[in-house]
């Protein structure tokens, strides 16, 4: 009997060591957070680094995809994602205003490069008095193209324009450049035709150009005042303390990331967050 006691002691330890380590199995799982990120359309490889690093401290980032500009926002401030990373701050003010969302930006991330390329010159010393520049038509691509020539020492414009600035905004035109003003989609179909033209990064990708490589002059963060066109990782106003959506930052922003920028997107997105 007293062998028969102990031996169902023993069991009941074993039992109870196993309910405790089962337990803390389950404990575990349970602290694994998932923490999902709404992206728009496909081209998200610089979040495979970011996803990795993650998941090394327990956290697993999902990456919810959106097929338009309109619904992220939504999204995010409704609960069904944590945070999103898809507009610039310029997006993101004009969206709170015109929707009253609690959201804010919890860390910058990119600007996608405007560059200036060309069929005609090797260097931008080349540029002859009369020129032509092509350059989209629409008023915020056009505002940063001009932002663009200005860095390049091409014109100069009104500083009260800051980083909008319209065509009436060229105070001087040394090289009496003569502007082409076309839809951003056909800025690139007019290189034969002129000495130079600024272009968006995706349409310079579409059509075989590499930002990083083949532009006669780079687009920087460090053109720009303000923070208009950088993108950024916004998360609800409520959650901008939140340690694990710093964490989520803090991996994004690396060099990881930057060899990403580098080599698949060519040099069309430029880190912003070190600047």
């Amino acid at each position: 009997m007293r062998k028969l006691k102990k031996l169902g002691i023993l069991a009941l330890g074993l039992t109870l060591a196993f309910a405790v380590t089962g337990c803390g199995k389950k404990d575990a799982a349970k602290d694994n957070k998932v923490v999902k990120v709404g992206v728009v359309g496909e081209s998200n490889e610089m979040w495979v680094p970011v996803i990795e690093e993650l998941k090394k401290e327990g956290i697993e980032v999902q990456l919810v995809t959106f097929t338009d500009y309109n619904t992220p926002n939504a999204a995010l401030n409704g609960g069904e994602v944590d945070l999103n990373a898809f507009q610039h701050y310029a997006y993101l003010n004009k969206e709170k205003d015109n929707n009253g969302y609690k959201i804010d930006s919890i860390g910058d991330t990119f600007i996608s490069a405007m560059n200036i390329y060309s069929k005609k010159i090797d260097n931008l010393s080349g540029i002859k008095e009369g020129d032509k520049v092509a350059v989209p038509n629409d008023a915020t691509n056009e505002g940063r193209a001009l932002k663009v020539l200005e860095a390049a020492a091409l014109i100069e414009l009104n500083k009260a324009a800051g980083d909008s600035p319209e065509v009436k905004d060229i105070t001087a035109n040394p090289f009496n450049l003569e502007l082409v003003e076309v839809d951003a989609a056909n800025v690139y179909a007019l290189l034969p035709d002129v000495t130079i033209a600024v272009i968006n990064c995706n349409y310079a990708l579409d059509n075989g150009l590499n930002p990083g490589k083949d532009s006669l002059f780079q687009d920087s963060v460090s053109i720009y005042a303000g923070k208009n066109y950088v993108n950024l990782i916004a998360a609800r106003t409520e959650d901008l303390d939140n340690e694990v959506y710093k964490k989520i930052v803090k991996a994004y922003q690396s060099d990881a990331v930057k060899d990403v920028y580098a080599d698949t997107f060519k040099g069309s997105y430029l880190a912003a967050w070190e600047e």
